[in-house]
């Protein structure tokens, strides 16, 4: 549950950082992360809502029945394509999960490195440099 808010308040946050990261990384993993909505994800989906696919849903506005989408604007008939932003939303969240998973991953490194660097020697506090200041001072 922790991970699903962590990921909700990654795509919420304004960070510009983090943005530019996501914009660098997603163009780079586009194909990665395409091929897996196309070739991996989607047939799921199709095979949940009966064989049907996302980007053949729509809704006649003209009142005529098609097919397809390709039989309705073969047809000239007004048409509401909603299968085409449902896949769009599907890309949208894989791709943020893609991102996020890479990005929580980065950090994990770079706690590790932070952690493993061993910290500065520490030498004496002021007190103690003056007390030796005022002991040598004596001696002389």
């Amino acid at each position: 549950m922790a991970f699903l808010k962590d990921f909700k308040a990654f795509l919420m946050k304004g960070d510009i950082v983090a943005l530019a990261t996501a914009v660098i990384i997603g163009g780079a993993f586009n194909k990665i992360v395409g091929s897996l909505v196309k070739d991996v994800i989607m047939p799921v989906i199709g095979v949940i809502m009966g064989g049907k696919n996302v980007n053949n849903l729509f809704f006649s506005l003209d009142g005529g029945e098609y097919e397809t989408v390709e039989a309705a604007v073969e047809a000239g008939g007004a048409i509401l394509t909603y299968g085409n932003f449902l896949q769009a939303i599907i890309d949208f969240i894989i791709v943020g999960f893609v991102i996020f998973w890479l990005l929580k991953g980065y950090e994990k490194t770079k706690k590790k490195e932070e952690t493993a660097a061993p910290a500065a020697p520490k030498g004496p506090s002021q007190e103690e440099l003056l007390i030796e200041i005022r002991d040598e001072l004596r001696k002389k």
